[in-house]
C-alpha cells in the first residue's frame, strides 16, 4: 500500500481533492476520526493507496505533523490567491522539518485571482526547496480551460467531471510554453549533472529521460513540483495522481528517513503509530502503518499490539499481521504511545519535528457533577496521550484541572470528547491570575503571645524586624538574639511561624521577597513552647507586614512569538497595548520567512495576546511562554485586583 498525506489551510479543497483522486478508478472507502483526520483507501493503477486527509485548522496542525510521520509523500493544497500564500507557511514549515517529499497543488484554478507565477513567488518566500512549475495554464479570457505539461510539452483541455482531452498547444502560448519549458529544465539541471551538460551542449533531452530525472529529484526531496487544477471539477486530478504513482518514493524510503531521524538501524523499525482517538465502549484506537514485514517483527510486552482491525470498516483483520506498508488499526492498546516508532520490543519517541506548537490558551475544566471529579483526572490524561497539542496540569492554588490548548476550537474538541465519549460534561473558566505582594519599607514589631486556660499556659515574646529583599531573592530569616532571651531550640519555631505568615499577606496574596530578623524576646521556663513561639512568629510577622506598606506584585511572562516576517512590525503595537516590553526579534533560522519575536508581558494579558496574535496573523502566529519575574503594581488597577481577588474579594 502506498500512503500520502494531504495538508494545507482550511478552504483550499483538500477533502474534495482526496475524493476526486480516490474516484478516478472506482469508489474509495472512507473513515473519519473525531479529530478531523480522514482516511481514504482506493485502487489506482493496480496498486492500493491510502490518503490521509488532515484537518485544515491551524489549531489541529499536530494531526497533520503526525500524518507526515506515516506518509511516503504529501500534497500541499493551496489557494490560487497570491495574498493567501502566507496561510500555507505553517504547513511548508512542518513539511520541510519532516523531510517528507512534497507536491504542491494550486487548487480552485477555476476561479483564479492572480497569476500562477505570482502565487509561486509568494509561496517561495516560505520554502527552502525550489518550487518548480510543472504546468502552465491555458486561458480563454479570464477563464482557465486547460494546462500544458512542461515535460511532455503536450496540452490538455479540461472537461467537466471527466479526464482532460489532448489538444494542440494554442499558437499564442507557444512562445510562453517554450520559455517555461527551458526554465523548468534549468531548474532540474541544478540537481543533475548529465542534464546540465545536455543543456550546455544545446541538446534537447527526451521527455522520458526528463520524467525519470524529475522523479528521482523529487524522491531525493531536492525540489517541490507544482501542479495546478480545480478538484471540484476534476480538473488536473488525473495528472496529479499519475505524478503520485510514478514519482512518489516507496515505503522503504520512509523507513530509511525515520531510522536516520531517531538514530536506529533501518531493519529494526516495525511500524509507526500516527493517530489515536477514543470511542465509546471501545477505548483507545491507534492507527498504525507497517514499515516492515510485521509477521517477523512486531512489538511485544508492554507495547504489544491489541486487536487488529481494518481502519475503514472496523472489522477484525483477516490475514493476521499486516504486510509491510499497510495501514491498520489496533484497539485495546492503551499503553501504546502516539506518535511513536515501534521496534520488535519497544516504542521509540517520535522525531523532534513532530512536536506541536506550544499551547497558548489555558482553561480550568470543572465537571458539572461532583462525582466526576476523580474520573476527570484519568480521562484528561488519556486525551493528552492521543493529542500532543493538549497539556494537562493542575492549578497550584486550587488543585483544579488546568488544560492548555492550541485555541478555542481545540478547547471545544476537548469538551466534546469529554462529553460524548466519556460522559463527563464540563464547563471551562479562565484560571485565576497569580498575584503576589511584598513590602516597600522596613517595619519593627513587638509581639507577645500569652494564653492561660488552666494547667500549662502558652507564652512567647518576640521582637521582629522585617524589610524588603532584593527582587527574586525570596524569603530570608535571620536572628541576632543575645543572652538567651529566646532559647536556641525555639528560634526555628519562630522561623516556621514567619514562613507561614508569608502564605497570605495584608492584601490577600502570597508574600515574596521579604526578610525577617528576630532581634530579641522573652520566654517562660514553664509556659514557653515551640508552638507558642511559632504562633508568636506568625502573628508578629503578619502585624509587621501590615505596617510595612504592602505592594501588589503582578507576574511578568517572557514570550517568544513565532510569526511570518510580514507580521513582525505589527507586533510592537500589540505588545505596547498590553503594557508589555519589546525585547527584540531575529530571523528564525529553522524556517524560511519566519521571525522569532521576544517580549515581556503581564501574565494577566496572555489571553488577550493570544486573541490579538491570532487576529493579526490570520491564525498563524503562536507563542511559547515562561514566567520571568514579578513586578510592582500601583493605582486604580492594583486596587481593582485587590478588590476582585484579594482581601476584599467577595
Amino acid at each position: 500500500m502506498r500512503c500520502f498525506a494531504v495538508v494545507g489551510p482550511s478552504q483550499t479543497g483538500k477533502s474534495t481533492l482526496v475524493d476526486k483522486l480516490g474516484s478516478l478508478e472506482g469508489t474509495p472507502q472512507k473513515a473519519s476520526s473525531p479529530y478531523g483526520l480522514n482516511l481514504s483507501q482506493f485502487e489506482f493503477g493496480g496498486e492500493a493507496w491510502c490518503a490521509l486527509d488532515t484537518p485544515g485548522s491551524i489549531e489541529s496542525i499536530a494531526h497533520a505533523q503526525n500524518a507526515l510521520l506515516a506518509s511516503d509523500i504529501c500534497i500541499l493544497c493551496v489557494s490560487p490567491v497570491p495574498e493567501e500564500a502566507v496561510l500555507a507557511a505553517p504547513y511548508l514549515r512542518v513539511i520541510e522539518a519532516s523531510g517528507t517529499p512534497c507536491i504542491l497543488f494550486i487548487n480552485h484554478m477555476d476561479e483564479p485571482r492572480g497569476r500562477v507565477r505570482d502565487v509561486i513567488a509568494a509561496l517561495q518566500d516560505y520554502a527552502r526547496h525550489t518550487l518548480v512549475l510543472r504546468q502552465i495554464p491555458i486561458r480563454e479570457g479570464e477563464k482557465i480551460v486547460g494546462a500544458i505539461d512542461l515535460i511532455s510539452e503536450r496540452a490538455w483541455r479540461y472537461r467537466e467531471g471527466q479526464t482532460s482531452s489532448l489538444i494542440a498547444i494554442p499558437g499564442d502560448l507557444a512562445e510562453r510554453e517554450h520559455e517555461a519549458h527551458a526554465e523548468f529544465l534549468e531548474q532540474l539541471s541544478e540537481f543533475d549533472d548529465w542534464l546540465l551538460e545536455e543543456l550546455i551542449e544545446d541538446r534537447e533531452p527526451d521527455s522520458a529521460v526528463i520524467y525519470s530525472i524529475a522523479s528521482r529529484i523529487l524522491r531525493q526531496n531536492d525540489i517541490t513540483p507544482v501542479f495546478i487544477g480545480a478538484a471540484s471539477h476534476s480538473n488536473g486530478v488525473m495528472r496529479l495522481m499519475k505524478a503520485l504513482r510514478h514519482e512518489a518514493p516507496p515505503v522503504e524510503a520512509l523507513r530509511s528517513r525515520l531510522a536516520v531521524s531517531v538514530g536506529v538501524e533501518e531493519s529494526s523499525l516495525a511500524a509507526v503509530t500516527f493517530h489515536a482517538f477514543h470511542r465509546q465502549n471501545i477505548g483507545k484506537t491507534v492507527i498504525v502503518r507497517a514499515l516492515n514485514e510485521m509477521k517477523q517483527v512486531s512489538p511485544q510486552g508492554e507495547f504489544a499490539l491489541g486487536s487488529l482491525q481494518d481502519p475503514i470498516s472496523g472489522r477484525p483483520a483477516a490475514n493476521g499481521m499486516p504486510a509491510s506498508s499497510e495501514v491498520f488499526a489496533t484497539v485495546k492498546s492503551d499503553r501504546l504511545p502516539v506518535p511513536a516508532l515501534l521496534t520488535g520490543s519497544s516504542a521509540l519517541a517520535a522525531p523532534a519535528w513532530t512536536s506541536p506548537p506550544s499551547p497558548m490558551l489555558d482553561r480550568i475544566l470543572v465537571p458539572e457533577s461532583e462525582r466526576d471529579e476523580t474520573k476527570l483526572s484519568g480521562t484528561l490524561a488519556k486525551l493528552a496521550e492521543a493529542d500532543r497539542g493538549l497539556l494537562v496540569t493542575q492549578e497550584d492554588s486550587t488543585g483544579a484541572y488546568l488544560v492548555s490548548v492550541q485555541g478555542p476550537l481545540h478547547l471545544r474538541e476537548v469538551g466534546k470528547a469529554l462529553n460524548e465519549v466519556f460522559h463527563i460534561p464540563v464547563t471551562d473558566q479562565a484560571p485565576r491570575p497569580v498575584y503576589r505582594e511584598t513590602v516597600s519599607k522596613a517595619s519593627d514589631v513587638h509581639y507577645r503571645h500569652r494564653k492561660q486556660t488552666g494547667g500549662a499556659g502558652q507564652f512567647a515574646d518576640v521582637k521582629l524586624s522585617i524589610h524588603p529583599n532584593e527582587r527574586g531573592s525570596g524569603f530570608s530569616f535571620d536572628e541576632v538574639v543575645k543572652g538567651g532571651a529566646v532559647p536556641r531550640n525555639f528560634i526555628p519555631a519562630v522561623e516556621t511561624g514567619a514562613r507561614e505568615a508569608m502564605d497570605k499577606g495584608p492584601l490577600g496574596f502570597g508574600v515574596i521577597d521579604v526578610g525577617v530578623t528576630l532581634t530579641d524576646g522573652q520566654h517562660h521556663t514553664v509556659d514557653s513552647s515551640e508552638y507558642a513561639f511559632r504562633t508568636a512568629g506568625k502573628m508578629g510577622v503578619r502585624q509587621a507586614l501590615s505596617q510595612a506598606s504592602p505592594v501588589l506584585m503582578q507576574p511578568i511572562v517572557r514570550v517568544e512569538i513565532h510569526i511570518p516576517s510580514i507580521y513582525t512590525g505589527g507586533l510592537v503595537q500589540i505588545v505596547s497595548a498590553l503594557k508589555g516590553q519589546v525585547l527584540g526579534f531575529d530571523r528564525d533560522e529553522s524556517a524560511k520567512g519566519w521571525d522569532t519575536f521576544r517580549a515581556l508581558v503581564p501574565g494577566s494579558a496572555l489571553d488577550e495576546l493570544s486573541r490579538s496574535l491570532r487576529s493579526a496573523t490570520q491564525g498563524i502566529g503562536y507563542f511559547s511562554k515562561e514566567f520571568d519575574h514579578f513586578e510592582e503594581m500601583y493605582g486604580k488597577e492594583a486596587d481593582a485586583i485587590v478588590t476582585a481577588h484579594g482581601t476584599h474579594a467577595p
